[in-house]
C-alpha cells in the first residue's frame, strides 16, 4: 500500500435527524447547492433502508455500527484499498506506519470475499509459520471469512500477545490446511543489511515506514565499513515488500538516483497531479544494483523499482510484481476515525501505470533453491597415468597413479562475513531456526534468486576490472 500524508480535505456530512415518523436525512452545511432531486431522493432511501433495519432486524444493533458499516460499505465498493477505519483501526494504522504493531505479521488484502496474503512480514509469527503470498484465508479459528470486510477480518487476527488463532489456508495445488499462529508484538526493522561474501552487500527494505529512508543510510555506511571501501555492489530486496509511506518510497528511490523523476502521481483532476524528482547525490557512488522483486512487491517497492529500472540505474531480477499502482489517502474525520481514500494513480518516470499490470523484471528468475549434487569421484587429467607435469606448478603434479584427491563440494553462497569478534553476525533476513522457513526462502543461504543476483555483480564487476586494464 503507498499512503499518501494528506491530512487535509474537504468532507461532506450527512447528518441523521431523529422524526416521529423515522429519520431524515438532512445536508449538512457544505454540500453543493446543485445538488440534483435524484441525489436527496438516494438518500431517503438510505434513511427508510437504515431504519427499517434498525426497527425490524432479528437482533438488536446500534446505530454506530450500521452507520459504520454503511460507511465501510460505500468505501469498500469503491476498490480493494479504499475503506473506512474507525478510531481504534485508525491508531493502529498510526502505529504500523512508525514501525511497530501487534498481530501475526502479516499484510493482506480482500478478494473473492476471502483473505488473500500480499506477503508475510520477515521475522514474524507468519513469516515463521510458512505463510506465502498468494496464500487465501478462508477460516479464522473455524469461523468463515466469507461475510467480513478486510477490516473486520484483520480485527479478529489481531489479540493479545501470546495468545493463538488458527488460520485455515487454501494454497493453490494443495488440499486446505489449518496452521496455528502464536500472535505477537511485532516491532518491524525495515532495513536490514549484511555482506555477502567480502565484497558485495546485500539490503533488504521490508516495508516502508517513517524510519526506512534513515535505515537506509545507516545500512550503507555499515556495508562500506564491514567491506572495507572494496564493494564491488549492491543487491537491494524487495521481494514481498507490502509497500508503504510514498515520501520514503520516493527517498529510497531519491538515495539511488542523481537527478531524473522518480514518480508522477495523477488524480481525478489535472491540477492534482504531483511530480517527484531525485537531488544530486548516490549513496553508492555508483556501484552497480540489482533489485529483487517478486509477487510480494508492491506498491511502494514498485515505485522504487521502477524507478531504477528506467533510469538505468539498476538490473530488475526476480519475477513479476504485485501490479499495485495506486495511492491512498488517510483523511481524519474529527472524532470518527478516518477514511482511507484511493485519490490517484502513480505512474513511473517513462509515463507506466503498473496497475493490475505488475513491473516485468529484465531478468526473469524463479524462486527455487539451492542445492549441492553430489557428482561422485571423477578422475581428472592429473590422475591419469604418466600424466604430463604442469612447468609452472612449485610443487608438481601427484605422482601417476595416486589416488584422486577428495575434494568437498562448495558451498552454494559464502554467507555473510566474520565481525572483528571472530563470531559470524546474525543472519537478520534468515529465519531464527532450520525450520523456521522454507529451503530457498528470501534471504536465506539457498535463496537461489538472491545468488543469481551476487554472481551477476561480481561478473560485472570483474568484467569492468579487466576494461580499465
Amino acid at each position: 500500500m503507498v499512503t499518501r500524508r494528506l491530512t487535509i480535505a474537504t468532507s461532506v456530512a450527512l447528518m441523521l435527524a431523529g422524526a416521529a415518523g423515522g429519520f431524515v436525512l438532512a445536508p449538512a452545511v457544505g454540500i453543493a447547492q446543485n445538488k440534483t432531486s435524484e441525489t436527496y431522493r438516494q438518500l431517503n432511501l438510505f434513511g427508510e433502508v437504515f431504519e427499517r433495519v434498525r426497527a425490524d432486524y432479528v437482533e438488536g444493533v446500534s446505530d454506530e455500527q450500521l452507520i459504520e458499516a454503511a460507511i465501510n460499505g460505500m468505501l469498500t465498493s469503491l476498490d480493494p484499498h479504499s475503506s473506512y477505519l474507525n478510531n481504534k483501526n485508525f491508531r493502529d494504522m498510526q502505529v504500523q506506519t512508525r514501525g511497530e504493531f501487534g498481530g501475526l505479521g502479516i499484510e493482506v488484502t480482500m478478494e473473492n470475499g476471502v483473505v488473500k496474503v500480499v506477503s508475510p512480514i520477515d521475522d514474524t509469527p507468519a513469516f515463521r509459520a510458512g505463510i506465502k503470498p498468494g496464500d487465501f484465508i478462508t477460516h479464522l479459528n473455524g469461523e468463515a471469512v466469507m461475510g467480513l470486510t478486510l477490516n473486520e477480518a484483520v480485527e479478529k487476527m489481531r489479540g493479545p500477545e501470546n495468545s493463538e488463532i488458527k488460520l485455515t489456508i487454501r494454497r493453490e495445488g494443495k488440499e486446505p490446511f489449518d496452521v496455528s499462529v502464536m500472535r505477537a508484538k511485532i516491532k518491524i526493522e525495515s532495513v536490514r543489511s549484511r555482506l555477502e561474501g567480502p565484497d558485495v552487500g546485500y539490503i533488504r527494505i521490508t516495508t516502508f515506514n517513517e524510519q526506512t529512508d534513515s535505515g537506509l543510510t545507516k545500512a550503507m555506511a555499515k556495508l562500506r565499513e564491514q567491506a572495507s571501501g572494496k564493494l564491488k555492489g549492491i543487491v537491494l530486496d524487495l521481494r514481498n515488500n507490502p509497500g508503504g509511506l510514498l515520501d520514503q518510497a520516493v527517498a529510497v528511490s531519491d538515495a539511488f538516483l542523481e537527478k531524473g523523476e522518480i514518480v508522477s502521481t495523477r488524480g481525478r483532476r489535472p491540477d492534482e497531479t504531483q511530480r517527484f524528482n531525485a537531488r544530486p547525490g548516490d549513496i553508492t557512488n555508483g556501484l552497480p544494483v540489482v533489485v529483487l522483486i517478486n509477487g510480494g512487491s508492491a506498491s511502494a517497492s514498485e515505485i522504487v523499482a521502477g524507478a531504477l529500472q528506467d533510469h538505468h540505474r539498476a538490473v530488475l531480477l526476480g519475477t513479476k510484481s504485485f501490479g499495485k499502482g495506486s495511492v491512498q489517502t488517510i483523511i481524519p474525520l474529527p472524532g470518527h476515525g478516518a477514511m482511507r481514500l484511493t485519490t490517484a494513480r502513480y505512474y513511473t518516470p517513462s509515463g507506466r501505470s503498473i496497475q493490475a499490470k505488475g513491473i516485468e523484471p529484465d531478468i526473469d528468475v524463479p524462486q527455487a533453491k539451492i542445492e549441492v549434487i553430489d557428482e561422485g569421484q571423477r578422475r581428472r587429467e592429473a590422475d591419469l597415468r604418466g600424466a604430463l607435469r604442469n612447468p609452472d606448478a612449485t610443487g608438481g603434479a601427484a605422482p601417476a597413479g595416486a589416488p584422486p584427491a577428495s575434494t568437498p563440494a562448495p558451498a552454494p553462497n559464502p554467507g555473510p562475513s566474520s565481525d572483528d569478534s571472530g563470531h559470524p553476525p546474525a543472519n537478520p533476513a534468515a529465519p531464527a531456526s532450520a525450520d523456521a522457513a522454507p529451503a530457498g526462502a528470501p534471504g536465506t543461504p539457498t535463496d537461489y534468486q538472491l545468488a543469481r543476483a551476487v554472481d551477476l555483480l561480481r561478473g560485472v564487476a570483474l568484467f569492468s576490472d579487466r576494461s580499465v586494464n
